[in-house]
């Protein structure tokens, strides 16, 4: 795995690359601040970053968002002291795949990014309950909400009965969560295409392939790509694409 790492202390991102590459892991570049995460991105195109939050000129948030705005197919995971639980939030809806804290093992550290290869999302266990918390918290405003709506049958107006596109995604059909090109892509892998041959005929990189690829599994909550391929051909959605 070709890694970049993201932090202002010195010493730690040399032991940290030392460390990585013991593992077999290829260490491509250093950054001090956000702005040099994002430079190196650009250059770089690793397969992870490992980022730091706190740092200069631009925090590891912001650089997290703008990289995936930009190259989302690289994947980022937080590695920091701070177990907040705000930066544990904003660093997920920021696009970070994970998020880790500085005071595991070695040998817990490459669990983790063996289990990214796989798809698994990396997270510290200690915040894991966190998160699981903050679900649930909505789950449960979620259903408090419906109850009010339930007792209100005249709330909403004209918007409860004629909402805005992209209002109520329960009434979506799953070829319609997906984009043009993830329409694609899938057609692509249904007919055998390998990720690299996909990313050929489209000029993309292997990497974006997968990344769109992810997006697929997620959107049509599916465990693998065999699924999703099983299911579009099954439903004839996905034939009528051609």
């Amino acid at each position: 795995m070709r890694i970049l790492l993201a932090d202002d202390h010195g010493l730690f991102v040399e032991g940290l690359q030392n460390l990585l590459q013991a593992g077999g892991n290829e260490v491509v570049g250093a950054a001090l601040n956000g702005l040099e995460a994002l430079q190196l991105a650009r250059e770089l195109h690793p397969d992870l970053i490992l980022m730091d939050i706190r740092m200069p000129v631009f925090d590891g948030l912001k650089a997290t968002r703008l990289i995936k705005a930009e190259l989302p197919e690289i994947q980022i995971v937080m590695l920091t002291t701070s177990a907040e639980d705000a930066d544990l939030f904003d660093a997920l809806k920021s696009g970070a795949s994970g998020y880790l804290l500085k005071n595991l093992k070695p040998n817990v550290l490459f669990t983790y990014l063996e289990g990214l290869a796989r798809g698994e999302a990396p997270l510290s266990r200690e915040l894991s309950a966190h998160l699981l918390a903050e679900f649930t918290r909505q789950a449960s405003m979620i259903e408090h909400n419906a109850a009010l709506e339930s007792l209100n049958p005249d709330h909403g107006g004209e918007s409860a009965r004629n909402p805005e596109p992209g209002g109520a995604s329960a009434s979506r059909s799953p070829e319609q969560e997906l984009t043009p090109r993830q329409r694609q892509i899938l057609e692509m892998i249904a007919e055998g295409m390998t990720y690299r041959e996909v990313g050929t005929a489209l000029h993309v990189s292997e990497n974006t392939v997968k990344y769109h690829m992810g997006e697929i599994l997620q959107r049509l909550h599916a465990k693998n790509r065999e699924q999703v391929v099983a299911y579009a051909l099954r439903s004839g959605w996905l034939s009528s694409q051609k």
